[in-house]
């Protein structure tokens, strides 16, 4: 499932990142500190053999957390961020990056929030920045599963592949144009949280 959710997450983050960096929303100072320390901790965690059990927990960790941060009322300053320092960067891109490795989510689901809570970039530089990071950290981490030489996708990775394409589009096109940003958090949400429960299930 990792190596699966890894190579789906570099196929529609890369869809991300083009529209968001074709509407010119990337800003590379803030995106490189994360990506430094990141990718080597994506790597690492995608090398790491870690037991069913203790996967699973993690990665309904990883859904509950993100389905918490959804429902949070963000601030709504737009105009008085800051970037974080370099040290402070690298070291929450190493700590995203090795357990975005191991879980196969991309990361995008913890520096998304991050990046949010503590003003370091506004939403729209927010969203280029996550959709860079869950790309090459994504590659990083499937990256580290085939040097381990233990990659296995999924039988019915191309119809995946194709769902995750068309929803990526789709999804880009409702959230830019169409919903509101509480109505995507709502049911980004809903998704989340039931999935977490399937998994401790």
């Amino acid at each position: 499932m990792s190596a699966t959710a890894l190579g789906l997450n570099i196929l529609v983050s890369g869809l991300a990142f083009f529209a968001f960096s074709k509407a010119r929303h990337i800003s590379w100072n803030i995106t490189l500190p994360f990506i430094v320390t990141s990718v080597p901790g994506a790597f690492l965690g995608g090398w790491m053999r870690v037991p069913v059990r203790f996967y699973n927990w993690l990665l309904a960790g990883a859904l509950f957390f993100a389905c918490f941060r959804m429902l949070l009322n963000e601030s709504k300053g737009k105009n008085d961020t800051e970037p974080p320092s370099l040290a402070m960067a690298a070291l929450v891109g190493s700590v995203i990056g090795l357990i975005s490795g191991i879980v196969g989510v991309g990361g995008g689901i913890f520096l998304s929030p991050i990046l949010i809570l503590f003003r370091w970039a506004d939403p729209k530089k927010t969203a280029a920045t996550s959709a860079f990071f869950i790309l090459v950290n994504s590659a990083a981490g499937l990256a580290g599963k085939f040097w381990r030489g233990g990659v296995d996708f999924a039988p019915h990775l191309i119809l995946l592949a194709l769902a995750a394409f068309a929803g990526g589009i789709a999804g880009s096109t409702l959230g830019a144009r169409r919903f509101s940003n509480i109505t995507l958090r709502r049911i980004l949400a809903f998704v989340l949280f039931f999935a977490g429960l399937k998994l401790i299930r």
